[in-house]
């Protein structure tokens, strides 16, 4: 059942606590249960999807929706963090690049951090619900639940997690557009199939980097047979070079001009020359610079798109 990793995470805090291994910084904790970093990358994809759907008229434009759109996408987001790290608490246990996590070191017990991740989830979309449409809310309920109990258990269980844990990765903008029109039409799927893309290269590089510490604790998130660097070469460059020429597409179709088609073929080539010499020559040092790159590249990217906005 997908609640049994919940009850078998309470059960192992319960016994942190008894062998004193609670640690201070209980705000923090709270704080780092949203996982703020990533929820950066969430309001901005979110924002531009709001911003691309919004009516192009600057001096009408719904200021107060976007802040709400923001506020409500966010809001789940955290919570779907929060109820994922609550979920994966045992596995997070057994890896270096998660050891530290306020659930993992004690710090937020796992009924607060329920209690707080379902809080923040139904008040999230139910923020949305009141202050933009039913749609971007539905987006939203959807985002949580694919994310939560069909990717996260998958992680275990095949490399091809990757591909499915990108669908609500890249939501965001479809929540955005959902919110400024109240409806989806091929120019959302485009911002949908973006950030999408953008995802492959961005997470090879954090699963190559940790991959020991990924095999350590069961996820099957690379092939552990001889295939593993041509399947991390391929996910890594294929998908930065359609993600080229998608990019480009907004441009093409009038949506943005010179300004952005400019950009974005610069920034796609970059990106490009990056992934493929972490396909050639794969080591710690090319995936961060990827990983550096994939980080700069989806904001700007964005704001290039939000500022030339025809």
């Amino acid at each position: 059942m997908a609640t049994e990793p919940i009850l078998a995470a309470l059960d192992v805090a319960a016994a942190r606590r008894r062998h004193g291994l609670a640690r201070p910084g209980v705000l923090s904790g709270y704080w780092s249960l949203t996982k703020p970093e990533v929820n950066f990358l969430i309001a901005v994809t979110a924002a531009a999807g709001f911003w691309m759907g919004a009516p192009a008229s600057f001096a009408h434009f719904p200021w107060t929706s976007l802040l709400h759109t923001i506020v409500g996408t966010v809001l789940v987001a955290s919570g779907a963090a929060t109820l994922n790290q609550l979920i994966e608490l045992r596995f997070d246990a057994q890896m270096r690049r998660t050891a530290r996590r306020p659930l993992v070191s004690g710090r937020i017990q796992p009924t607060h951090a329920l209690w707080f991740g379902i809080s923040l989830s139904v008040f999230g979309a139910s923020y949305l619900a009141v202050t933009t449409n039913a749609l971007a809310s539905l987006l939203s309920i959807l985002t949580l639940l694919g994310y939560l109990f069909v990717y996260t258990p998958l992680k275990r269980k095949t490399p091809l997690c990757t591909l499915i844990g990108a669908i609500p990765g890249a939501m965001p903008p479809l929540i955005g557009w959902a919110a400024a029109c109240g409806r989806l039409d091929s120019n959302a799927w485009l911002l949908f199939a973006i950030v999408f893309l953008w995802q492959f290269p961005h997470f090879m590089t954090i699963a190559w980097m940790y991959r020991e510490d990924y095999a350590r604790a069961g996820y099957f998130v690379l092939p552990a047979t001889v295939v593993r660097e041509r399947f991390v070469a391929w996910q890594s460059s294929l998908p930065t070079l359609v993600l080229l020429a998608v990019a480009l597409v907004p441009a093409i179709r009038g949506q943005s001009g010179i300004v952005y088609l400019a950009g974005a073929l610069v920034l796609g080539c970059a990106f490009l020359c990056y992934s493929a010499r972490f396909a050639f020559q794969m080591s710690t040092v090319s995936a961060r610079q990827l990983l550096f790159a994939s980080i700069l590249y989806l904001p700007v990217l964005f704001a290039l798109l939000a500022l030339d906005k025809k």
